[in-house]
C-alpha cells in the first residue's frame, strides 16, 4: 500500500497562491475536517492565533485521488531555482498524440499567464514544442506537458 502524501508549498501570500493553483490544477479548497464548521473553527480549536489565520491555505482534488496542497506563508523570497516542480498533464501527456495535446497546451499557457504565471521557455523534442516551463505568480517553476 502507498503512503499518502501531501505537498506543501512554501510562499508569501497562501490565498493568493493556492487560487492559482486551484485553477492550474482543478482543486478546490480542502473540506474542513470533520467536527467543524470552518477553517477558523479549527484554527481556534487548535489555538492557532487569529493573527496567523491567513498563513495557510489548503487544496484537495475534488475527486479525492490526487495529493492535497498546502500553501504556507513564509517571511523570505524564493531566490533559487527549485529542485523540485510539478509537470501539470493539461494535454494529457506525452501518451497523448501531439496534435491533440499541444493545442491544450498552448491553452493552458494563455490561461495561466492570465492569472498571473510567466513563461520561461518552451522546450523542444525532435525539432517540434514539447512542454512550456512557466513560473507561477511568485516565481515557482513548473511545467506543462
Amino acid at each position: 500500500m502507498a503512503t499518502k502524501w501531501s505537498l506543501t508549498i512554501d510562499c508569501a501570500c497562501p490565498a493568493k497562491l493556492a487560487a492559482f493553483w486551484a485553477l492550474a490544477l482543478g482543486y478546490v479548497e480542502k473540506p474542513v475536517p470533520a467536527g467543524f464548521g470552518s477553517w477558523k473553527e479549527w484554527f481556534s480549536h487548535h489555538g492557532v492565533l487569529e493573527d496567523d489565520w491567513d498563513d495557510w491555505a489548503y487544496l484537495s482534488d475534488p475527486d479525492g485521488v490526487g495529493p492535497t496542497l498546502s500553501f504556507l506563508k513564509v517571511p523570505e523570497p524564493k531566490v533559487v531555482k527549485n529542485r523540485l516542480h510539478i509537470d501539470v498533464r493539461v494535454g494529457g501527456g506525452r501518451d497523448t498524440p501531439w496534435e491533440v495535446r499541444w493545442p491544450r497546451v498552448v491553452e493552458a499557457v494563455e490561461r495561466l499567464t492570465a492569472a498571473g504565471a510567466t513563461v520561461v521557455r518552451e522546450d523542444e523534442l525532435q525539432g517540434r514544442p514539447d512542454h512550456v516551463v512557466m513560473a507561477d505568480p511568485e516565481g515557482n517553476e513548473f511545467c506543462l506537458v
